[in-house]
């Protein structure tokens, strides 16, 4: 076609070798500067993604074995545990169809590593109103960092359908100011929300007993 329209007008047709950079199209260097621009913009998305808003991609920080880890180690009392000033670790274990425990009561601006197991099925574990969201697997612990700077309560869920209990699966951290926290501080331990509600249910039987 080029050849048909050089020989009936003498022009070969395209850009003018003035309106040609490098000997580029103009409209081919369009599309070449529109892609560098597009890879720049992704890669200030992924930076201000990862640094400055925190996000993480969930890891797999050990093996377990499912059939015995609800009596090894930490997982064996599941909960929240002082590691250092302004440092803890949870410890959350899923199963059908409940997370031990069902609250985690940490103190304003805490760092906390997030490790979550399963004992049975493939479960999910989001805090909502966080950036907290992991697949929890049997054999697998997951963890996640997150530092907690505002007061009040963040529930956390089953994101992964694990049956007819799967709607009752849920639990809370209560985020508490530092005076509340060491309030509610008990021997070496931290006091959970099982730990309280055992302890007044306790306290109830003792005042029934007198």
């Amino acid at each position: 076609m080029t050849d048909v329209l050089e020989r009936e007008t003498g022009d070969p047709g395209g850009p003018d070798d003035a309106d040609l950079t490098m000997g580029i199209d103009p409209w081919e260097r369009n599309w070449m500067l529109f892609s560098v621009v597009l890879l720049v913009v992704f890669a200030a998305a992924v930076t201000i993604a990862g640094f400055a808003a925190g996000f993480q991609l969930p890891g797999a920080e050990s093996e377990v074995d499912p059939r015995t880890i609800a009596s090894e180690g930490r997982w064996a009392e599941p909960g929240l545990r002082e590691v250092g000033d302004g440092q803890f670790e949870a410890y959350v274990m899923s199963q059908l169809w409940s997370f031990s425990p069902r609250e985690l009561v940490v103190p304003i601006d805490a760092e906390v590593d997030i490790y979550v197991t399963s004992q049975d099925l493939q479960h999910g574990f989001k805090i909502t109103d966080t950036n907290v969201n992991m697949q929890v697997v049997p054999g697998q612990v997951s963890k996640l960092t997150y530092t907690f700077d505002e007061v009040g309560e963040f529930p956390y869920i089953c994101t992964e359908y694990c049956g007819q209990g799967h709607a009752a699966m849920f639990g809370t951290v209560r985020v508490v100011s530092e005076a509340e926290f060491e309030a509610l501080q008990s021997g070496d331990g931290v006091t959970t929300g099982d730990d309280a509600d055992a302890g007044g249910e306790a306290a109830a039987a003792t005042e029934d007993d007198g």
